[in-house]
């Protein structure tokens, strides 16, 4: 897998974010305005489809509340896509150490945990009725005459979250090694059915 060189199904990364990073009290960000998406993972990835590749870097913020105290995750990311539905984001603590690896790959999904030593995979059509369901939202910002966006905002209005990605430091159109998107589960690490992690994890 990679360790370290970039929207993926939100409602499950968000999760590892809320339960592993860096929490600070926070001032809550107004709600996006525009409609919940139906299958999120095709909006992100039609985002970044005039380009063939892209690499760069990012930096990740969760606004999130937990047991009514509105809390902030601040973390350093990496985002990969490759057409036609290639799309990988690695999130970091900014000290350095790796907190979430999501990779979403022609329809299957992976998501690992270094903190937790786990992994969870599965394939993302078994569950279209659970993110149908979210209301997730979906907002992207390109600037005129990008190919790609620079900053991408995911909110799931039920759980009281929302997901900041700003791209930075952009590369379009190169070649990325074949490892990119290859998934090898580390050793010593647990690996569980996605739907596990779905039936497992709530916030509060």
């Amino acid at each position: 897998m990679i360790r370290k060189p970039l929207f993926v199904i939100p409602s499950l990364f968000l999760l590892v974010l809320f339960l592993s990073g860096c929490p600070k009290k926070m001032v809550k960000i107004p709600s996006i305005e525009t409609p919940p998406v139906k299958d999120p993972m095709t909006k992100l990835l039609d985002a970044f489809s005039s380009a063939d590749s892209v690499q760069a870097r990012a930096s990740i913020r969760l606004d999130t509340v937990r047991k009514g105290e509105e809390l902030k995750f601040l973390l350093n990311g990496i985002v990969l896509y490759e057409k036609p539905d290639k799309l990988r984001i690695l999130g970091y603590h900014p000290l350095g150490m790796g907190v979430f690896d999501a990779l979403y790959r022609g329809g299957e999904f992976f998501l690992f945990s270094p903190l937790q030593s786990r992994a969870y995979t599965g394939d993302i059509s078994e569950f279209r009725d659970v993110i149908s369901k979210a209301n997730i939202k979906i907002l992207t910002e390109k600037p005129e005459g990008d190919l790609v966006p620079n900053r991408i905002q995911i909110e799931l209005p039920e759980k009281e979250t929302r997901l900041d990605v700003k791209l930075k430091e952009v590369s379009l159109n190169s070649s990325l090694p074949k490892s990119t998107f290859q998934w090898v589960t580390p050793e010593g690490v647990e690996v569980r059915p996605l739907a596990q992690f779905l039936k497992g994890k709530k916030l509060e």
